[in-house]
């Protein structure tokens, strides 16, 4: 027969399993608390950073919803330059004193699919991406973003900003309140934005009473402000210019003017 412990005795044996069962079920529970927390924390931190990103969007919708009934005051660029050079020659007109030619000229310089696309043209970025490095896809859109949100150069945050919020100048703006601002805050040479201060600085004439050649040059100097010369221009700028005419009357007879009533 098995020896059995005496009544009233208590199993030493049975005491350690006991004990270890206890340890066990301690340790689960404290680990247990602990995953809790940790999940708790996750959760917590994650919908911080969710509120973060809709409060940072909200903002940035309200700051683009301001601009389109305010004009810009300019950009980070244009007050760098200001700074760089002692002041920068730059005064704001409403489209209404603008010639319709200088319009038709800047978007067939710079975005003949302007009036067809939601801020990005997906032609054009493949072109780009097919022709490599050299050759750029920003549209109008794309570059009022970045010159009266953000800043110039080429860092990703950049890059995902402007991602953002042209989307939203799309949507929030008018085709010809787009242009009317680019055309305002463009660089035009060496401190010289907007097209009625290039207007005077290059042919001392108000933008309103541009000529159809006198646009298709200040729209050729667009891409590099700082190296053409609208009143000088290079055999280079020359062709450039008689280029963009002609595709500013293409703009007025196809439709794709119509948009910002070119």
């Amino acid at each position: 027969m098995l020896d059995r412990p005496a009544p009233g005795v208590i199993s030493l044996a049975g005491m350690g399993r006991s004990s270890k069962s206890r340890g066990r079920g301690k340790a689960g529970s404290a680990a247990g608390r602990r995953s809790r927390g940790l999940r708790g924390l996750l959760a917590r931190g994650l919908r911080l950073a969710g509120l973060g990103v809709l409060a940072g969007l909200a903002l940035l919708l309200a700051w683009v919803a301001l601009y389109r009934v305010v004009d810009p005051p300019g950009g980070i660029y244009i007050l760098q330059e200001s700074r760089r050079l002692g002041g920068v020659e730059r005064q704001w007109v409403p489209m209404e004193r603008i010639a319709p030619v200088m319009a038709r000229s800047a978007v067939a310089a710079e975005d003949a699919n302007f009036c067809l696309h939601w801020g990005f043209d997906m032609v054009e970025i493949r072109r780009a991406l097919d022709a490599g490095a050299g050759r750029g896809a920003s549209t109008i859109t794309q570059q009022v973003v970045k010159n009266a949100f953000l800043w110039h150069g080429r860092s990703w945050l950049r890059k995902a900003l402007e991602a953002a919020l042209t989307p939203m100048v799309e949507a929030l703006w008018s085709k010809r309140r787009i242009l009317e601002v680019y055309l305002n805050i463009a660089e035009f040479d060496t401190g010289v934005f907007g097209v009625e201060a290039a207007a005077q600085h290059y042919f001392n004439r108000a933008a309103a009473d541009l000529t159809a050649r006198q646009a298709a040059l200040l729209a050729a100097v667009l891409p590099a402000p700082q190296s053409r010369n609208a009143a000088r221009p290079s055999d280079f700028v020359n062709r450039r210019a008689r280029a963009i005419t002609d595709g500013a009357a293409t703009i007025a007879r196809d439709g794709r003017a119509d948009c910002f009533g070119g």
